[in-house]
């Protein structure tokens, strides 16, 4: 693997949307404010009674993101309430699906608005943005290793990075049996997060494009490395399917595209490798919103099949199945499943 170009203070696509819920306020606010807009006084008391100058300031964040407006009543102009926006009701579908994902903590669910969800939370942010999540999903790898691979994060930073992932259950130690390396390697759970992760990434592209990360080859290579393995097919599924991203069908276009070819056998994924080749025997491609709109909704009538079309609609189902356990995700579908 040659060395990743990352920069540590950027963040990568979808941390963005997926940092808001780092500060457990704005997911509370977000949520009061589900059923209709509030006075401060009433949005106070329904959060559980924060300082006001806190409650104020974090307000202020939301509206300057976009997420929250400040209006007039209807009956009385004066007196404003707040509000969710587009942008507020879309991160509400990012912040159920955080809740789902937390749920499934490898040592008990996580309360979505408790310390252990925030710590959780960064720690996934942090390994996004700094690129350890890419550079794991590919192999394991010691801290050594990820420190020539990660050009831009000092060895300090990413060993807070990984001690912090470790602490949350988001990696371990790979055991190799020969008692020297210590090598890192992703736990399943750090797969599933690529299921808020996209639903994130998608947030962004609809309503701040200009002011968020874009969707890069790194981004779509790390989210099919760390979900294919995931994947259970039908048990006689087997074959060679190309997932490519940013391009539609085969040919000369591949080219332009990232993604990865899967091989599987008897329903499982055997091998996973970033590479896109420019004639496949069996390819699914389409472009990021196709993609996304795919993978979260279960709609792929917007990507392009070829070759053996089964299957690659089966991957597509698939990936679909095991990030969002069948689900339609929309606000009040979300949080019905994260209730039952």
């Amino acid at each position: 693997m040659s060395s990743v170009d990352a920069t540590s203070s950027t963040l990568r696509t979808g941390a963005t949307a997926l940092s808001l819920f780092s500060v457990p306020l704005n997911g509370l606010i977000l949520r009061a404010l589900a059923d209709g807009p509030m006075r401060l006084a009433d949005l106070r008391q329904e959060v559980g009674g924060p300082a006001q100058t806190t409650l104020r300031g974090n307000l202020a964040n939301l509206v300057e993101i976009g997420a929250l407006a400040k209006r007039g009543r209807d009956d009385k102009p004066t007196i404003l309430e707040n509000e969710l926006t587009p942008l507020g009701e879309e991160l509400l579908i990012v912040g159920d699906a955080l809740e789902q994902w937390l749920a499934r903590a490898p040592s008990g669910p996580i309360a979505f608005e408790s310390a252990a969800a925030k710590a959780a939370i960064k720690a996934l942010v942090g390994g996004w943005t700094s690129t350890v999540v890419r550079a794991l999903a590919a192999r394991p790898l010691t801290l050594t290793e990820l420190d020539r691979l990660i050009d831009s994060v000092t060895y300090p930073a990413l060993e807070r990075r990984l001690g912090a992932m470790r602490l949350a259950r988001q990696i371990e130690l790979y055991r190799n049996g020969d008692g020297k390396r210590r090598p890192y390697t992703v736990t399943p759970w750090l797969r599933e997060a690529i299921g808020p992760l996209v639903i994130a990434a998608r947030c962004e592209r609809r309503h701040v494009a200009d002011h968020t990360a874009p969707i890069a080859r790194i981004d779509i290579e790390a989210a099919f490395l760390l979900a294919a393995p995931l994947l259970r097919l039908e048990d006689g599924t087997s074959g060679a399917c190309q997932l490519a991203v940013g391009a539609s069908g085969n040919g000369s276009e591949a080219g332009r595209a990232s993604g990865a070819q899967l091989e599987l056998e008897s329903g499982r994924v055997v091998s996973c490798i970033t590479r896109i080749d420019a004639q496949p025997a069996t390819w699914v491609a389409g472009g990021a919103s196709a993609w996304l709109d795919a993978v979260i909704e279960r709609d792929a009538g917007l990507l392009d099949f070829g070759g053996d079309a089964e299957l690659g609609w089966e991957v597509v189902h698939g990936l679909h199945d095991v990030l969002f356990r069948g689900a339609a995700v929309d606000p009040a579908a979300a949080r019905q499943l994260a209730a039952s």
